[in-house]
């Protein structure tokens, strides 16, 4: 196992991008007197929800990622994997602040969502097809047996 650097790299820059969601969120508060909720601002409402969506997926998908570059997976698919979580977390909340059926929404938030999503699946199956599924399987079936045997002798004890 080693230290999944590629993805920290990109956990790094994504960082940064979340600062500047939480900066653009302070300072709309500010202008908009606006100390808690979005003060019926909607352009203050949409980079609380671009900030919220942000910290929604982003943990988790990092996480995923940086299992599946731990268990080996080539530095290819890594880059892949963490490049389109970055761009999708870039495009989205352009996509926020657009008009609804607009282009930019459309390539924005319905882009950015749908790359996000596709992220949690693929890298859940990713995980999931690594387990070694048969090692679980064997120790379940031998638990199983041994506890077949000990009600079976349970049984012999309180039927003599």
């Amino acid at each position: 196992m080693h230290m999944p650097a590629i993805t920290a790299f990109y956990l790094a820059i994504l960082a940064l991008l979340y600062a500047v969601l939480a900066l653009q969120v302070i300072r709309l508060r500010r202008s908009n007197k606006a100390a808690f909720s979005d003060g019926g601002n909607t352009s203050l409402r949409n980079a609380i929800r671009a900030h919220a969506n942000f910290m929604e997926y982003v943990p988790i998908i990092t996480l995923m990622v940086a299992m599946i570059e731990m268990s080996g997976a080539s530095t290819l698919r890594v880059h892949l994997l963490m490049g389109a979580l970055l761009v999708s977390r870039l495009i989205h909340p352009f996509g926020l602040s657009a008009a609804p059926n607009s282009l930019r929404f459309q390539i924005g938030r319905v882009g950015g969502i749908f790359i996000t999503i596709s992220l949690l699946i693929t890298c859940a199956l990713t995980i999931l097809s690594r387990l070694p599924w048969s090692d679980f399987a064997d120790e379940v079936s031998t638990q199983a047996i041994a506890a077949i045997h000990f009600l079976q002798v349970i049984h012999i004890i309180l039927t003599l």
